[in-house]
């Protein structure tokens, strides 16, 4: 009776999937499914590691190489989780579908199962995995790198075709970076998300993806260019996967276990869509135990409540707190309300002149009046925060073109100098077009 239960299920949800089409009738998506990968690369990782530490133990290999195997070992994994964090996917237009087609594909789903069965006859052998599951499970990790290139190459001349026909198409172009990162064609890559920054504007995602391309292309190393993409990736949304998985792949390289754990833990909170979070957990767990701390108690105390639209309450709790109140002068609200509704962004930076926020919020003109407390948990690295100074500069922006930073055109109040410890609230108005 279960397993009947559970067919009748499985041909549910079935049959679901061939009626969607003809509800939705909008875009398909092509997936190239990256679950199977994921967990082969983190057996294949916990595999190899285990082979590495037998030779190390009887004597087969040195200290230096295995330090050495052990470092590009991690460095594969969690660049596997990178690549495979987001799924690559391409729009095809489709016509309305007829009624007909999915009726006639119902009846035959229903007719075929049942004859499958009563041909193949035991529970026993319906259930049995395909031969060809154990042939991929056995392939070895270079084989595997070779399909996932050739994939790769091929998916890249569909989305260019695709292009073709669909130049505005930003999410194909999205894509088209994302796949020509997997082939180490960074170039490509950064070329593809500039295209998508063109027709939508900026973006913390596609931001970050160019931080990671520009990354790569530069051997691993955060130059001052990469570190510009990553400040404005933060500003714009301080939990983008793409820029935290980077800047924890970055930091556990390095051997920043703690910070490398930091910023993972930011996606893993955020429950970010596309993103492998199993891996991601292992990734933490290994920093974890490099630490020392096998029990995982700074992941599980950063992970112990969840994320809000600008704070992380596990680390809101120290530090100054500032208050700020924003809102638009009487002329604006006449003037911005009857537009679409435009991004707001809160931040405090160094008095100093350097511009990268100790903290910033993201929000929009429909979200005010409001009042947001600026603190810790808003800064874009752990070592540059409102407690490293004592004095900043407060700035609320109405962006114009959506982007970050000050531009003509956008709408602006200021406090200069402010003390971050201050204890009442800061008045901000925004009524100063920027020129």
């Amino acid at each position: 009776m279960e397993f009947l239960v559970i067919a009748l299920i499985f041909l549910i949800l079935l049959l679901l999937m061939v009626w969607r089409p003809f509800f939705k009738q909008k875009t398909q998506d092509v997936r190239v499914d990256s679950s199977l990968r994921d967990e082969t690369n983190v057996r294949l990782y916990h595999e190899h590691k285990k082979e590495i530490e037998k030779d190390y133990g009887e004597g087969g290999i040195d200290e230096e190489s295995y330090q050495y195997l052990l470092a590009e070992l991690d460095k594969t994994l969690l660049q596997d989780i990178e690549s495979t964090s987001k799924e690559v996917k391409v729009a095809i237009n489709t016509k309305s579908y007829s009624p007909l087609w999915p009726l006639g594909l119902s009846v035959f789903i229903i007719i075929f199962t049942v004859a499958l069965y009563n041909k193949q006859g035991s529970y026993k052998l319906i259930t049995e995995m395909p031969s060809g599951h154990g042939q991929q499970q056995g392939m070895s990790q270079e084989q595997m790198l070779e399909q996932r290139e050739n994939e790769a190459i091929a998916h890249i001349n569909k989305l260019q075709k695709h292009i073709e026909s669909n130049p505005e198409d930003s999410e194909a172009w999205y894509n088209l970076g994302q796949t020509y990162v997997a082939v180490g064609g960074f170039d490509e890559a950064v070329a593809a998300f500039t295209q998508v920054i063109n027709i939508e504007g900026e973006h913390a995602d596609v931001l970050g993806a160019i931080a990671q391309a520009l990354y790569y292309k530069n051997n691993q190393k955060i130059s001052a260019q990469v570190q510009e993409y990553i400040d404005k990736a933060l500003t714009l949304d301080i939990n983008d996967p793409s820029t935290n998985i980077l800047l924890g792949m970055h930091n556990f390289i390095a051997e920043n276990y703690q910070e490398a754990i930091t910023y993972w833990q930011r996606v893993i909170n955020s429950n970010s869509q596309g993103v492998n979070i199993a891996a991601l957990k292992e990734a933490v767990a290994e920093a974890n135990n490099r630490l020392g701390n096998a029990s995982g108690k700074s992941a599980s105390s950063m992970g112990a409540s969840s994320t809000s639209n600008h704070t992380d309450e596990a680390q809101s709790v120290a530090g100054p707190q500032l208050k700020v109140s924003v809102s638009l002068s009487d002329e604006l609200i006449k003037q911005l309300t009857k537009d679409e509704d435009r991004v707001v962004f809160i931040y405090a930076v160094p008095t100093n002149g350097q511009r990268m926020p100790l903290a910033a919020v993201k929000m929009k003109i429909s979200d005010l009046p409001t009042v947001i407390v600026l603190n810790n948990s808003q800064a874009m690295s752990p070592e540059n925060n409102l407690a490293s100074v004592e004095k900043a500069h407060v700035y609320a922006i109405v962006s114009m073109q959506g982007g970050v930073g000050i531009k003509p055109g956008d709408f602006k109040a200021e406090a200069l100098g402010v003390d971050v410890n201050r204890s009442d609230t800061l008045e901000l108005i925004v009524n100063t077009l920027v020129e």
